[in-house]
């Protein structure tokens, strides 16, 4: 199965599970059941009210669990607003243009460019510490939805060893914060 296959299902499954989520469903068995099995079993386990309060409450109400990866290396300062704005221009630079209300790098926007154009999966390769981290903390809560992060992970190449550092002294140091009026 191809990975463009793996990033698009997990784009659709990290999103809000709405009424949509729930219709979508079907076809992501079909087209990538191996992949996501766990989290198909477990979801289908839970239903739709008991879903949308565990994603509310996991992507919400935790600081470590967050599907904006900018977050985990910018923080909320201003050196986020530059990697967003360089976000928008990368995805401008491919013929991609986002909906208004879409910030660029929610991982289901991410996810839906990897799977539609190769400078996604090394976007994706960019951001792996964060997804390291997300996937840490996810498992860390038991959520069902660590096994989607563990599928996009899996598809990508092999964490590096620098990689894998910059993870941890992210998980160690939190992200980056800043005072009014402070310089960077």
């Amino acid at each position: 199965m191809s990975s463009a296959v793996v990033w698009q299902a997990a784009a659709h499954l990290l999103a809000y599970p709405d009424e949509r989520f729930w219709h979508r469903l079907p076809l992501i068995k079909e087209a990538a059941e191996p992949h996501f099995g766990t989290f198909l079993s477990r979801v289908s386990d839970l239903g739709p009210g008991e879903l949308a309060a565990h994603y509310v409450e996991t992507f919400d109400l935790h600081r470590r669990c967050c599907l904006y990866l900018t977050y985990y290396t910018d923080g909320d300062t201003r050196r986020r607003g530059r990697s967003l704005a360089a976000l928008k221009q990368r995805y401008r630079a491919a013929g991609w243009e986002l909906m208004d209300d879409e910030l660029p790098d929610f991982l289901p926007v991410m996810l839906e460019f990897a799977a539609l154009d190769p400078a996604g999966a090394e976007l994706l390769r960019e951001h792996r510490p964060g997804l390291e981290l997300l996937l840490t903390a996810l498992t860390d809560h038991d959520s069902p939805y660590a096994y989607v992060i563990g599928a996009v992970c899996a598809v990508l190449p092999p964490i590096t060893a620098a990689e894998r550092l910059q993870a941890t002294r992210l998980a160690q140091a939190g992200p980056p914060a800043e005072t009014v009026g402070g310089y960077l």
